[in-house]
């Protein structure tokens, strides 16, 4: 469990430097850091009419085993459940990479895959994690 805290932590700090303002108020629960909570904020149609509450919560096994991505908010979409759970290839155990980190994870899962970011956005976030 000590070494999903240390990765939670630092993946956290990484992805609050980024600045990302699809994604909001970005916090760790204060009595557990495997428990994140955000706004995300779209920018393609219907989407970018509201803004949607979702929650990231890491197993005590992670990075062996993939987070859960869940709308807290109501959001009508194919890849997302009636409970709100993201349901996508990249953040199931099946598919799950140790080497992955949640904001491959975040990208895939609510942002481009849904549908929720704009072309420009989408890309600007491709180039930055495939570039390096």
């Amino acid at each position: 469990m000590a070494s999903a805290i240390k990765r939670a932590a630092k993946e956290l700090a990484a992805i609050k430097k980024l600045g990302w303002k699809c994604f909001q108020d970005i916090q760790a629960d204060v009595t557990n850091i495997l428990l994140w909570k955000g706004l995300l904020v779209p920018d393609n149609p219907p989407y970018n009419k509201g803004a949607f509450w979702i929650e990231i919560e890491f197993p005590q096994e992670y990075p062996f085993k993939p987070p859960t991505i869940t709308f807290k908010t109501k959001i009508y979409h194919p890849n997302v459940d009636e409970m709100g759970k993201c349901c996508l290839p990249i953040i199931s155990a099946k598919n799950w990479k140790l080497n992955t980190k949640i904001d491959q994870g975040m990208i895939w899962a609510g942002w481009i895959e849904l549908g929720l970011l704009d072309g420009f956005h989408s890309m600007v976030i491709l180039c930055m994690f495939f570039s390096v």
